[in-house]
This record gives structure tokens, C-alpha cells and sequence, in this order.
């Protein structure tokens, strides 16, 4: 009876063949989250359209994407778009398939952090004979950007463990890689086992990296509001006058 070898799972830690794997895992995750970023953006903008078309459209895209598991999205676009005579490579159907289900995500996301933003804060914006991009660049976005990354770093963490779904369609990353050792050594638990570490030490990297992006940019929204405190009076002094 074989029992677990902790000097053979180190072994597999450090084996480059799986380093490569964690490569394409990173990879993977950060251009779906770029991908998702940009294209859940557009969504957001469109759900929140007085458009019934744009919004229409984009609701019915969040509720697709969201409705239907990526397993089944990833295994269409790699083996379903084929018989339709749409082709792409095995990373290029995985970055599809991560972007269109993340973007869904990101998209509700994004448009939640917008609609959280006070309407008193544009209405002050308004009031301060600010213009539309101004108000946006410097009031709306950071202050929806704040609200939106606890949620944000969460679907990213989510990602970065569904990019293992990948290894479905034979993206050769961390999880491939992982079976393709286990089935050429039979060694389950010590490969498992590096895979494991792997996946624990990016997600705690990451998970750090959102504890200081949201102390940033938490000290950063306490100073400016300091300041933007001296200008409420003014503001509001403004608006009563033009009402």
C-alpha cells in the first residue's frame, strides 16, 4: 500500500513543467479580468441606458452569462462554433469564454458602484459649474471605484480558480498540468497537493493586494471628503439660489 510522500509533492512544487502551468493560470486571469473590465464596462453603461434597446440587450446578456454554467460556455466555443465554421485556438476559446462569463459579473459590479454614488454629489458637481467628463472623472468614478472593489476583488479571486475549468478544453494550465502528471506518475496526492499550494499562495496574494488597494483608496476618499466637506455650504448655497 503506497502511502503520501510529503518529499515527492515538494518535488512536484518546484517541477518546471508545473511552473509553466501557474504561467498560464496568471495569464489567463489577468487578461480575462482586463477583457471582463472593459467589455462589463460597456454593459454596465448600457443597462443603465434609458435606451430599451441597450438596455434591453445588455440585461438579456448578464442574464445568459450568469444563468449558464462556464464549463458549458468554454466547451461551445471550443467544440460547438466549429460545426458552425468558426474556428480559434485552444487560448484563444478559453479567453473568450473567461472575458463574455466575467464581464457578466463585472458589469453588475460596475453598474452597482455607479448607482451607489449619492445624486446629491452630481447635483453639487451641478451646482459647482462642473462639466459631465469632470464630474465623472473626479467625483462619480473614484467614489464608485471605492464601492466597488471589495466586490471586484472577490470575482477576481473567483476567476482565478475558474480558469481551471480550461483544462476541459485542453488549455495546458496549472490544473492540466496537474493531471497530466498525476496520469504519468499515479502520484494523486502529491501532485494535488503542489497544485493546492499553488492556488493557495495566488489567492492570498491576491487577497493582500485587495487589502491595500482598499486602505488606499479608503485613506484617499477620507481626505477628499475633508475637503470637499468646506465646499458643501457653497454648493448648497448655489443650488437654492438657482432653484
Amino acid at each position: 500500500m503506497s502511502h503520501f510522500s510529503p518529499t515527492a509533492a515538494v518535488n512536484y512544487f518546484f517541477n518546471y513543467f508545473l511552473m509553466k502551468g501557474v504561467l498560464v493560470t496568471i495569464g489567463l486571469t489577468i487578461a480575462a479580468v482586463i477583457g471582463g473590465l472593459i467589455l462589463g464596462m460597456g454593459i454596465a453603461l448600457m443597462r443603465m441606458s434609458s435606451n430599451p434597446v441597450l438596455s434591453g440587450a445588455a440585461r438579456f446578456y448578464t442574464w445568459f452569462f450568469r444563468g449558464t454554467p462556464l464549463l458549458i460556455q468554454l466547451v461551445v466555443i471550443y467544440s460547438g462554433l466549429p460545426q458552425l465554421g468558426i474556428k480559434f485556438s485552444v487560448i484563444t476559446c478559453a479567453l473568450v469564454g473567461l472575458i463574455l462569463n466575467e464581464a457578466a459579473y463585472l458589469a453588475e459590479i460596475v453598474r452597482s458602484g455607479f448607482m451607489a454614488v449619492s445624486a446629491g454629489q452630481r447635483e453639487a458637481a451641478w451646482a459647482l459649474s462642473l462639466s459631465p467628463w469632470v464630474t465623472f472623472r473626479r467625483i462619480t468614478l473614484p467614489q464608485a471605484f471605492r464601492l466597488m472593489i471589495p466586490p471586484l476583488g472577490n470575482s477576481i479571486n473567483s476567476l482565478l480558480k475558474a480558469t481551471s475549468l480550461a483544462s476541459v478544453i485542453s488549455v495546458e494550465e496549472l490544473m492540466r498540468r496537474s493531471d497530466m502528471l498525476m496520469q504519468e506518475h499515479f502520484q494523486i496526492l502529491e501532485v494535488y497537493a503542489a497544485a493546492t499550494a499553488y492556488y493557495l499562495i495566488l489567492t492570498s496574494v491576491w487577497d493582500a493586494i485587495q487589502r491595500r488597494l482598499e486602505k488606499h483608496f479608503g485613506r484617499s476618499s477620507a481626505s477628499k471628503s475633508k475637503r470637499a466637506a468646506a465646499r458643501v455650504p457653497v454648493a448648497q448655497a448655489s443650488v437654492e439660489a438657482r432653484a
